[in-house]
C-alpha cells in the first residue's frame, strides 16, 4: 500500500529550472552508418522491460534494514561512533542511509532522463538519435521503479546531494552534445553502476537485488553508447577542445572522489557530522567504493581518447590511474549476464503477481 513520502531534509524548491541555450539538430541522412550503435539500438529495443511484471512488489521491507544489507556496507561501520549505537539507533541509521542512497538514484535518473532527451535533439547523426530514444524510455522506467521503491517501501527521501547537483547543473547549461554524454553516460552512469553493483551483490532482499540488477543491465548499454559516440568524435577535436573536456571530467571526478561523504545525513540521524565525515573519508568502505567507481570511469575515459596530461595528473593525485586498463567490457558483460539470470529466476513468479498475464508488455531479456 502506498505511503506518504516524507523528505528527511527540507526541499528548497519543488522544481529545478535551469536556464540555458540549446539547439535542435535534424538530420535528413537516413543511411545506417555505424553498425555498433545500431546493434545497441536493436538490443535496447529487445531489452525493454515492464516493472509491473518483471518485479514482485508485494513483500514488505524490514524497517531497520530495508534492503537487508550487511553492516560492513555502513559507511561508519567499525568506528567508535557505530560501536556506541544500540540496535534501535543502528536500525534507524540503516533506514535513513538506504533512503538517502535510493533518493540519489531517483534524482539522478530523472536528471539523466532530461539529459538523454536533450541528446535526441542535439546529436547530429540519426543512428545516435535512434539509440538515445531507447535510453529515454530506460531512464523513465528507472525513475518509475526508484520512485515506487521510496514511496511504497520507505516513505522517506532525501534531496539530491550538492556534488551530483553541481555536475548536472554544468551538463544541463552546456549546449554541446558531447558534454551531455560525458556528464551522463560516462560520469553519472558510472557512479550509478558502482552503487547498484554493491546492492545487487550484497543485498539479501530479492526486491533490492532485482531492481538494481535490471537497471544495471540498461545502464551498461548506456555507457557503451557513450563510449562509442565519443570515441568517434574526440580524435577530431583540437588540443584546446580536448583540454576543456579533460578539465570538466577532472573537476567532476574530484567531486565524486572527495565529496561523497554523506554529509547531509549525519545530523539528520543525530550523529556528530565532522567526526563521521572524517572517518568515512579514510574508511575501507569508501576506498572500495572509489575503486568500483573508477574501474568504470578511468577505462572509459582512456577508450574515448581523453586521457591526456590534465586527466592523467588528476587521476594520479586521486590514485586511480591504475584503473585505466581495467577490462570494462568484461565487467559490462557480467552485469548483463547476472541480470538475465535474475530474470529467469524471479520474473515468472513476479509476473503471476503482476497486473496481467505472464510476461505481458515485457520484452525478451
Amino acid at each position: 500500500m502506498p505511503i506518504k513520502l516524507t523528505y528527511a531534509l527540507p526541499v528548497d524548491q519543488t522544481g529545478w529550472k535551469i536556464e540555458g541555450k540549446s539547439e535542435t539538430v535534424l538530420s535528413w541522412t537516413y543511411d545506417n552508418s555505424r553498425d555498433e550503435l545500431l546493434a545497441l539500438y536493436d538490443k535496447g529495443k529487445r531489452r525493454q522491460w515492464n516493472a509491473d511484471y518483471r518485479i514482485d512488489w508485494s513483500p514488505d521491507l524490514p524497517e531497520d534494514n530495508p534492503m537487508e544489507m550487511p553492516d560492513v556496507q555502513v559507511p561508519i561501520f567499525g568506528s567508535p561512533i557505530w560501536d556506541k549505537l544500540n540496535e534501535k539507533e543502528r536500525g534507524r541509521f540503516r533506514r535513513h542511509m538506504q533512503a538517502w542512497q535510493v533518493s540519489q538514484f531517483l534524482h539522478g535518473e530523472q536528471a539523466a532522463l532530461v539529459c538523454v532527451a536533450r541528446i535526441v535533439t542535439l546529436v547530429p547523426d540519426m543512428d545516435s538519435k535512434f539509440y538515445a530514444a531507447t535510453q529515454v524510455m530506460d531512464e523513465a522506467r528507472h525513475v518509475e521503479v526508484y520512485s515506487r521503491l521510496l514511496r511504497e517501501k520507505f516513505g522517506l527521501a532525501y534531496p539530491m546531494t550538492p556534488a551530483l547537483t553541481r555536475i548536472f547543473d554544468t551538463v544541463l547549461r552546456d549546449s554541446r552534445w558531447d558534454f551531455t554524454y560525458l556528464g551522463t553516460q560516462v560520469l553519472v552512469e558510472s557512479l550509478g553502476l558502482a552503487s547498484f553493483q554493491r546492492i545487487r551483490n550484497q543485498s539479501k532482499n530479492v526486491l533490492a537485488q532485482t531492481i538494481n540488477a535490471y537497471v544495471m543491465q540498461d545502464e551498461a548499454r548506456h555507457v557503451a553508447f557513450g563510449r562509442l559516440a565519443l570515441r568517434d568524435l574526440y580524435p577530431q577535436l583540437t588540443e584546446a577542445e580536448r583540454k576543456e573536456r579533460e578539465e570538466f571530467v577532472a573537476e567532476a571526478c574530484f567531486l565524486l572522489h572527495s565529496r561523497l561523504d554523506f554529509a547531509e545525513l549525519w545530523e539528520t540521524v543525530d550523529l556528530p557530522r565532522q567526526a563521521c565525515v572524517d572517518f568515512v573519508m579514510t574508511s575501507k568502505f569508501l576506498t572500495q567504493f572509489r575503486g568500483a567507481l573508477f574501474r568504470r570511469i578511468a577505462p572509459t575515459v582512456k577508450y574515448v581518447g581523453l586521457l591526456g596530461p590534465t586527466l592523467t595528473k588528476a587521476f594520479e593525485q586521486m590514485d586511480v590511474l591504475k584503473y585505466a586498463d581495467f577490462d570494462l567490457e568484461a565487467r559490462m558483460e557480467e552485469d548483463d549476464r547476472m541480470a538475465r539470470e535474475m530474470t529467469q529466476r524471479f520474473a515468472p513468479a513476479a509476473a503471476k503477481k503482476g497486473k496481467g498475464e505472464k510476461g505481458k508488455g515485457d520484452g525478451p531479456s
